[in-house]
């Protein structure tokens, strides 16, 4: 359940894997090559630190929402900086959408026969959890999970891009699913 937020600097730490989740599922492969997800949410911590005063939420799902928003805005000046482009405002509506959808995602994909869907607030802060254990499983497993369950992408793709053949991606994401099970049934 929700419950308030003690906002100090510390407080953003707890949601640097969330946020990493989201920068690497919208960066996109040209800028990736060029970009560090990590760097891109170290930016956005900071960037947050220095405007905590303009958090006017009082949940953790909240402060969530607002660190993507957060996100969003950096990811969207990231965009043009690359392209070179003048600021286009209907760019950060858009990658604000695409944030929001992917936070969607992480969450419907906590929505299964085993858990409850409960408020939104409620499943905003259970995909800041499966972030948290997310970051927890070896990368390879990570990579295959994010790859098939957040980015939809198939078996054969998931192979080619980790170097790998489709029978030990399969093993990756069973392995990967059964230990992320296991961190998100556990008492945080």
């Amino acid at each position: 359940m929700s419950h308030p937020v003690h906002l100090r600097p510390e407080t953003l730490e707890n949601f640097r894997p969330y946020l990493n989740l989201l920068a690497r599922l919208h960066l996109g492969r040209r800028l990736q090559s060029k970009l560090d997800a990590a760097d891109v949410v170290q930016e956005t911590l900071t960037a947050a630190c220095a405007s905590l005063g303009e958090f006017r939420g009082e949940t953790d799902a909240e402060l969530a929402a607002w660190l993507g928003r957060t996100l969003a805005r950096r990811l969207a000046n990231l965009l043009r900086h690359w392209d070179r482009g003048r600021r286009d405002a209907r760019l950060e509506c858009s990658l604000q959408a695409a944030l929001d959808e992917s936070s969607a995602r992480v969450e419907g994909w906590l929505a299964d026969d085993q858990s409850s869907v409960g408020e939104r607030l409620a499943r905003k802060e259970r995909a800041v959890r499966l972030a948290r254990a997310l970051e927890q499983l070896p990368p390879p497993q990570r990579e295959a999970l994010v790859l098939r369950h957040l980015e939809g992408r198939p078996l054969a793709d998931i192979a080619r891009r980790l170097g790998r053949s489709t029978v030990a991606v399969a093993g990756l994401l069973q392995r990967g699913l059964k230990t992320l099970r296991t961190l998100l049934e556990s008492p945080e």
